[in-house]
């Protein structure tokens, strides 16, 4: 496990970014939309992923649940649930919010080997892990997502500079 030192810059992301990130997304994959249904990688992938059932009308969702890292530590990944009838993944679209080292979609695609696998954001050490993004951010960011924050007011400059 490594701690969160290895993020030197934070990247907020609002409400407003993801969905129309996630729409960009849907654009992308539009192309190929022969797809059955999607699997989402709860819990990140649960919100882009109705944003992209939503804009390729597909209404057939299931879930792939994962845990495997947070803010603070990163683990190895646990499958605690597998996808209902995926059939190795062939004609499924695999959707998450982000893909990190990789090491999660390696895990599912052991499963799912033919699904095609679409992120929002991509780092660089897990970038050839997905086969559609939309954002690359650098590896040493840490992605706060609109469901990691809360609304409250922002210190001023110079409160912060009396710290």
């Amino acid at each position: 496990m490594s701690n969160n030192s290895s993020y030197d810059k934070s990247f907020p992301v609002s409400w407003e970014e993801l969905h129309r990130n996630s729409r960009a997304l849907a654009w992308r994959l539009l192309e190929m939309s022969t797809f059955k249904g999607i699997i989402a990688v709860t819990r990140g992938g649960l919100v882009p992923a109705a944003i992209v059932a939503r804009e390729l009308d597909i209404r057939l969702i299931d879930t792939v649940c994962v845990q495997s890292y947070n803010e603070k530590n990163k683990g190895t990944v646990n499958l605690l649930k597998d996808p209902s009838n995926a059939d190795a993944g062939k004609n499924w679209l695999i959707v998450d919010d982000l893909v990190d080292t990789g090491e999660t979609i390696k895990a599912i695609r052991l499963k799912l080997p033919d699904a095609h696998y679409a992120t929002v954001y991509a780092k660089p050490s897990g970038r050839e892990q997905v086969d559609t993004f939309i954002t690359e951010v650098s590896q040493d960011t840490w992605i706060y997502f609109p469901w990691d924050m809360e609304m409250k007011p922002a210190p001023t400059i110079s409160e912060r500079a009396k710290k």
